[in-house]
This record gives structure tokens, C-alpha cells and sequence, in this order.
């Protein structure tokens, strides 16, 4: 068989995931300020439209913009004053680190724990890469 017809069969056994380029969106924070503190009302619902549980994010958002914060139902309360278009930043940041594959750039990854290194395990290529813990 040459490298061509190899590379063809090969091609022709990918799931078809692979090939669909949809458009991933991030949802944008919807949230105001209330007093010295800040409310994002769909909080949980970005965390879901990531794949990923809320109090991840949570740890990873708070961390970056070091502040006191925590969740209330839906919805996150940050302790200060916080821009969305930073908070819309920082979830930006997570989502490269711990959602999209650095070889494809779906969102089709999972987090997986080994002993003490996170690994993000993508399900449309099969590529697997170390990430840091938070």
C-alpha cells in the first residue's frame, strides 16, 4: 500500500467530528455591581457551555483576578468591583488552558486526573497534554 491510500483509509476511519467546523462561542458575562461587589448572573451557565464544573472555573477566575468570590446558585458574587470585559478575559485565558485541545482547538476535551498531573484528553483527536493544576 502506498502513503497516499494509507493516509486515505486512515482518514476514512476519523469520527466525523473531526471534520465539522462549527464555530465554539464562549457566552459573554452578563453581571453588575452592586455595592463594592460583583454579580455575574450566568455564571454556571458559561462553566456548562464549557464542560466544565463551575467550582474549577471558579478557582481558576478568582485566582486571576485576585479576589474574594463565590457562588450563589446560578450566579458568582466577587467581593470588589471587577469589569465584565476582565472577568470575560480571564474565562477566555481558561478556556484555552483547560477546554480547548492545543492540536485541533475543539472544545471536545476532558480533564483527567493521574496521580498528581491534569492531563486535557481530546475526543476528537486523541491528543493528550499535560495542564497545570490550580
Amino acid at each position: 500500500m502506498s502513503y497516499e491510500e494509507l493516509l486515505k483509509k486512515a482518514r476514512q476511519e476519523l469520527p466525523e467530528s473531526v471534520f465539522i467546523k462549527e464555530r465554539f462561542e464562549i457566552p459573554k458575562v452578563k453581571g453588575f455591581i452592586q455595592g463594592n461587589n460583583t454579580i455575574v448572573v450566568n455564571f454556571v451557565q458559561i462553566a456548562k457551555t464549557l464542560g466544565r464544573e463551575p467550582e474549577h472555573l471558579l478557582k481558576f477566575v478568582l485566582k486571576e483576578i485576585a479576589a474574594p468570590g463565590k457562588l450563589d446558585g446560578q450566579r458568582l458574587i466577587i467581593g470588589s468591583k471587577i469589569s465584565a470585559s476582565l472577568i470575560n478575559q480571564k474565562i477566555k485565558l481558561y478556556a484555552n488552558t483547560y477546554v480547548l485541545c492545543p492540536e485541533c482547538g475543539k472544545p471536545d476535551t476532558k480533564l483527567i486526573k493521574e496521580k498528581t498531573v491534569s492531563s486535557l484528553k481530546c475526543a476528537a483527536c486523541g491528543a493528550k497534554h499535560p495542564v497545570r493544576l490550580i
